[in-house]
């Protein structure tokens, strides 16, 4: 029987341990650096088609109704004058059970934990060195003095990942994306898909998370941080900085942010350097520890589950494939995160004016949807 160490109970870390766990070939453990997971967390994900058939396998369909959302349509809006520019339809992608969906991410967290056995979640676990043994063996030490060997090392811990720190010193290191996100909750907002408002340096979404008229709100803004400023995690939970910042792209957008968007909370963007692979066959990065793009193609809860999917099949059946798939499916990913990111924050009103014939156009163009979004969502 092999031994499989997840490092990370993320998104990716769990799913992974959900495939394994049906599957007697396997022992596993989790190492979790926190000392709990926060099911209260009440922030959203969007998951695409992909990931929703993938979950459907281990039973996700069964998940209570309230608790998720189907949006049919994104709307995109001119933040400044909240005018509707265009919508997509969603709907498009959908085939059998499997609906684009929205849901906060605690429901997920908790509902991937519920097929996972107490015992094989180990918190407090803060690994400091990987080491190779004769065989194909790993030793992992971590922090409590903890000492145990395994067959594989899944690294699942995020885009900070300590395993990639410690396999690639500071090439495993992220870089600030120079921009910040802002999330918060409302409350009975009036648009019941998901509502994308485009402005100058910025742009945020609204969508429900659930039938109980909750929605999400992330905004991603351009801002340009000093060393010093970027390595201060109290700027990031002052409150007069997250006032500034929402206060910021209220004046530029004709909705008062200030007044319905409530539990704010500000952290940096960080995204990978480049794709970097361990130099041993038994070791593997999955989710935002193999690669964290820009969030502005709503596909980081998606593609961990898709890559955790991944990663038991090379596991199970020794494919040697995982990474030339993955890095394909990344650079997809990130080239579309990137130009997403330029369109949302043009600011010249000629440039925008220009986008927005494109984003007409393109918006209802089969072709290029199923280029763009179906290849993706798709897979």
């Amino acid at each position: 029987m092999k031994k499989i160490a997840i490092v990370g109970a993320g998104i990716s870390g769990l799913y992974l341990a959900n495939l394994l766990e049906k599957d007697n070939s396997f022992f596993y453990k989790i190492f979790e650096k926190k000392g709990s997971l926060d099911l209260g967390d009440g922030y959203g994900i969007q998951l695409s088609v992909n990931s929703i058939n993938l979950l459907n396998k281990i039973g996700f369909q069964k998940i209570k109704a309230s608790d998720v959302y189907f949006p049919k349509k994104v709307n995109f809006f001119d933040a400044k004058v909240n005018k509707k520019i265009c919508d997509i339809d969603l709907s498009q992608f959908n085939f059998e059970n499997n609906r684009y969906t929205t849901l906060k991410r605690s429901k997920l967290i908790e509902f991937l934990l519920s097929n996972v056995p107490k015992e094989k979640l180990i918190f407090n676990s803060n690994l400091v060195d990987i080491k190779e043994k004769e065989q194909d063996k790993l030793i992992l030490s971590f922090r409590d003095k903890n000492i145990e060997e395994f067959d594989y090392l899944i690294a699942a811990d995020g885009i900070y990942s300590r395993a990639k720190e410690i396999l690639f010193k500071k090439e495993g290191l992220p870089k600030y994306f120079n921009s910040i996100a802002l999330r918060g909750n409302i409350h009975n907002f009036e648009n019941n898909d998901i509502s994308l408002y485009l402005g100058s340096n910025f742009h945020f979404v609204i969508y429900p998370i659930n039938q109980n008229k909750e929605f999400n709100f992330i905004s991603i803004i351009r801002k340009e941080l000093i060393e010093s400023e970027i390595s201060n995690r109290n700027l990031f939970n002052n409150e007069t900085f997250i006032n500034n910042l929402i206060n910021q792209i209220s004046l530029k957008s004709n909705l008062n942010l200030t007044k319905v968007v409530h539990e704010l909370k500000c952290f940096p963007i960080f995204v990978s350097k480049k794709i970097k692979l361990p130099k041993l066959k038994n070791i593997f990065l999955t989710g935002d520890a193999f690669y964290s793009f820009p969030p502005s193609f709503a596909q980081g809860a998606s593609q961990s589950i898709e890559s955790a999917n991944e990663l038991f099949n090379e596991i199970k059946y020794n494919s040697s494939n995982y990474y030339k798939v993955r890095i394909l499916k990344t650079k997809q990913i990130n080239f579309r995160s990137l130009i997403n990111h330029f369109a949302f924050h043009l600011s010249n009103p000629l440039n925008k004016f220009i986008r927005n014939i494109f984003l007409k156009f393109f918006s209802k163009n089969k072709i290029f949807l199923e280029n763009y979004l179906g290849k993706i969502y798709k897979s």
